[in-house]
C-alpha cells in the first residue's frame, strides 16, 4: 500500500507521455517488484526522487555540479524510505540548494529516468529509478552550495546544452520549454 501513490502517479505519467512508455513500464515493474524500493540498502536500485527547479521568471533551472558523479545535473538525492517521493525530492531540493521557499508546480511527476550510478567504494553499481518534480523558488534567488556539490547555477532553460549533453536533462529543458 505504501508504493501506490507512486505507481498512480506512474500511470498518470505514462498516459501523459506514451512516448516513454517503455521506462515508464520499466519503473512500474520495478516498484511493484521491490517493497523496498524507497530504501537504499536495495542493492539493484532504488527510487530517487528529483526536483527540475526553476526561478521566480521561470526561464533558468538550478544544476548542481555533483561531487560524486562530476556532472551538471538537477537536483535530487535518495528516498530514504519516504515513500512521499514529491516530499523527498522537496527535500533533496532545499538541502542541496539552501533555498527554503519553494513550491510544487504540480504534483503530478514532471520526468522519470533510470540511470546506472557507477560502483564506489564498499557501494555496487546499481540503478537509480528517478522520479522528478517541477518546482519554483518563490523567495530569494540566492543558494548555497553543499558539500554535495562543487557548485550550483542558474542554468538559461533554452541554453541547457551549455552545460550538458545528458539526454534526460535536455529533454526536461524541452518538456519544460513546451509546456
Amino acid at each position: 500500500m505504501h508504493r501506490n501513490d507512486l505507481l498512480s502517479k506512474l500511470c498518470n505519467y505514462r498516459e501523459h507521455w506514451p512516448d516513454e512508455a517503455t521506462m515508464t513500464d520499466r519503473l512500474i515493474s520495478f516498484v511493484e517488484r521491490h517493497t523496498d524500493c524507497f530504501e537504499r540498502s536495495l542493492s539493484v536500485g532504488h527510487i530517487t526522487g528529483s526536483a527540475w527547479l526553476v526561478n521566480k521568471a521561470g526561464t533558468h533551472v538550478l544544476l548542481t555540479h555533483h561531487r560524486k558523479l562530476n556532472a551538471w545535473l538537477q537536483l535530487g538525492g535518495h528516498a530514504d524510505g519516504n515513500t512521499d517521493i514529491l516530499d523527498a525530492a522537496l527535500q533533496e531540493a532545499r538541502e542541496e540548494s539552501g533555498l527554503p521557499d519553494l513550491e510544487p508546480i504540480s504534483t503530478d511527476i514532471f520526468d522519470i529516468d533510470i540511470h546506472l550510478i557507477p560502483a564506489r567504494k564498499n557501494e555496487p553499481e546499481h540503478d537509480h529509478h528517478d522520479i522528478r518534480f517541477a518546482f519554483r523558488c518563490t523567495g530569494s534567488e540566492e543558494y548555497a552550495v553543499s558539500n554535495e556539490s562543487h557548485d550550483l547555477a542558474w542554468g538559461t532553460i533554452n541554453h541547457l546544452d551549455e552545460y550538458t549533453t545528458d539526454e534526460s536533462m535536455l529533454r526536461m529543458a524541452r518538456k519544460w520549454l513546451n509546456r
